[in-house]
């Protein structure tokens, strides 16, 4: 489990295409630091397994699925990742109950700098528009982030220099594909009221 708070931004040195999977290499000291074979990490909110570690340095397995589901298989050599590592039982819960599933793939629409803080609107799978709620929690690549407004097909984040600076959100362009979680609690709650489709 994670709480979407993004400890570093870590770099893709490798990347090798396997039959039905992809080996990632990345940089990031901090995360790898303490980080053992087996550990989960999670890349721009996916949450992946250790498979080998080298100095500052891990490499991880993606399977067809998870590149089919999340915009991990946009990555290549030199691509810019959050990471997180999973969080530890006495830590201290910053963001909110993030797994690293992913449940979506959303599109950045707009950008809007303002003087203190960067309103981002993403446009949202239709899928996932009964969980996002104004005020509520989301995970947008990894982050944990409030949900500043809310239409029908869009969503908008209300983003801090800080979060700007140490996330590769700060980095972002119109067109990018973001990977998205929502809370797990909303999910929850629909499927014990009998409100989902399963």
């Amino acid at each position: 489990m994670f709480t979407g708070i993004v400890e570093e931004r870590g770099t893709i040195t490798a990347r090798d295409e396997l039959t039905d999977a992809a080996r990632l290499t990345v940089r990031g000291p901090t995360v790898t630091s303490d980080a053992s074979f087996g550990d989960s990490i999670a890349v721009n909110g996916v949450c992946l397994t250790v498979t080998e570690l080298s100095g500052d340095e891990f490499s991880v397995d993606v399977m067809a699925e998870t590149l089919d589901r999340s915009s991990l298989a946009a990555l290549a050599v030199g691509s810019t990742v959050n990471l997180e590592r999973a969080m530890r039982a006495d830590g201290r819960f910053g963001g909110h109950i993030v797994q690293g599933h992913v449940d979506g793939v959303g599109t950045i629409v707009s950008i809007a700098p303002a003087e203190n803080w960067t309103v981002i609107r993403i446009g949202l799978p239709e899928a996932l528009r009964r969980y996002v709620v104004e005020k509520g929690s989301i995970t947008v690549d990894g982050v944990s982030l409030t949900v500043s407004a809310t239409a029908d097909d869009w969503f908008e984040i209300s983003l801090i220099p800080t979060t700007l600076a140490h996330t590769t959100l700060g980095e972002a362009s119109v067109g990018d594909p973001v990977n998205l979680e929502a809370d797990v609690i909303a999910k929850y709650v629909e499927k014990l009221t009998g409100g989902g489709d399963d």
